[in-house]
């Protein structure tokens, strides 16, 4: 395949301009850009619907070298509003690979820019903060500029979630015979102990699902119902869920009233184990009373450090808020039996993860499943089914 290149600009809300290339007149895209600092996982950041809404600058200076496959993308749909990378290889070498990252781009039309200094925009990102731009194959001039960037403050979770209720079962899941090759490891570690147990529902309220949550959850012979974001309390409990899973998703928790008004139901009247994750430790931390903030550039990467008291896991993170570490001064919440602070982000010391001493709920602000990233956090999965086992073992007797 000729490669033919097309020029193409990067625009930044302060007026900032860059110019690059593209591999084909770029469509006119909008969105916040932020940047992830991963080496690998271009392909699971693409199909994200955390990144809605989002331009992702990866600061890796190559992309592409292993191409696409069937198998890694995180939902259905492409989520970003565009690629901003420094060199995207036109070919890719894999044993699993399908097709390369220029095919693909070109395939899904999605918007991009390369031969852009990533780096030096980072830095500038991290002085300035993240902010909002365009990427275009011309300079448009100012009133169709501004209009570009006033068009951010909308739910981007009912934009991702799933309006329909559907039903995965570990009995003929995909995700649950794929995961055999690629997680044998874990069925030696974990046998004895959880697959001889049965009909354990699990109900993933869905911000914007990413696939791996799903399969990790599929990996413990859970049957999942996935219900939307809109979902209320008592559609919840119609499905009688040994667990409750509040998933990652995009954009501003104080936006989704809604399902913090339902969580704060589920805390309150059911004894039911709640695991959230990304933004659903940020709401569930709202639900709890607490506020959230916004990062200055956010955390977004395969090697932040998470931890406490000398311990520490190297996590996947995707997020641009975080619980304010003033609520828990303000309130003594850890000296009076209510929550526990069980990670911090050893970046930044924003909070990473919390525990109620009496109910069975806990968050965190990473991403347990890893995809991509390393596998330090996978145990939460396994606290999670150890504790709804145990719960219904109470129950039973």
């Amino acid at each position: 395949m000729l490669n033919k290149f097309y020029p193409a600009f990067l625009c930044l809300e302060d007026y900032t301009l860059l110019k690059g290339w593209s591999f084909f007149d770029p469509v006119i895209s909008s969105g916040e850009i932020v940047f992830n600092t991963g080496m690998t996982g271009y392909q699971e950041i693409i199909t994200d619907p955390s990144y809605s809404g989002q331009i992702i600058l990866f600061t890796y200076p190559e992309l592409g070298n292993t191409g696409l496959n069937n198998q890694d993308n995180e939902s259905k749909f492409i989520h970003v509003k565009g690629i901003i990378a420094k060199n995207i290889s036109t070919f890719s070498s894999n044993w699993r690979s399908n097709i390369s990252l220029k095919e693909y781009i070109i395939k899904k039309k999605i918007p991009h820019i390369f031969g852009v200094d990533t780096r030096a925009l980072t830095c500038y990102l991290r002085l300035q903060g993240v902010m909002k731009g365009y990427i275009s194959n011309k300079i448009l001039q100012t009133p169709k500029h501004n209009c570009l960037f006033n068009q951010f403050n909308f739910d981007l979770v009912k934009k991702v979630t799933n309006f329909k209720v559907y039903l995965l079962s570990y009995l003929n899941s995909v995700y649950f015979s794929n995961l055999y090759s690629h997680l044998n490891y874990k069925l030696i570690k974990y046998n004895d102990f959880l697959f001889h147990q049965n009909n354990i529902n699990i109900v993933v309220i869905d911000f914007g699902i990413k696939h791996n949550i799903l399969s990790r959850l599929l990996f413990y012979k859970c049957n999942i119902y996935v219900m939307p974001a809109t979902s209320n309390y008592n559609q919840i409990l119609n499905y009688k869920p040994n667990g409750i899973i509040l998933s990652n998703g995009p954009g501003d928790p104080l936006i989704v009233s809604y399902a913090v008004n339902t969580i704060k139901k589920l805390i309150r009247y059911s004894n039911i184990p709640i695991f959230g994750i990304c933004m659903g430790h940020q709401l569930l931390n709202l639900a709890l009373g607490g506020t959230t903030f916004k990062l200055k550039f956010g955390h977004r990467g395969l090697n932040h450090p998470s931890g406490l008291s000398q311990y520490s896991e190297i996590t996947s993170q995707n997020h641009g808020f975080a619980i304010q570490s003033k609520f828990f001064q303000m309130n003594n919440i850890n000296n009076n039996d209510i929550l526990k602070i069980t990670h911090l982000n050893l970046n930044d010391l924003t909070i990473g993860g919390i525990k109620h001493k009496k109910k069975p709920i806990f968050s965190v602000q990473y991403h347990p499943e890893a995809s991509p990233g390393p596998h330090d956090s996978d145990y939460l999965f396994h606290a999670f089914v150890k504790l709804i086992v145990n719960i219904k073992k109470y129950n039973n007797h």
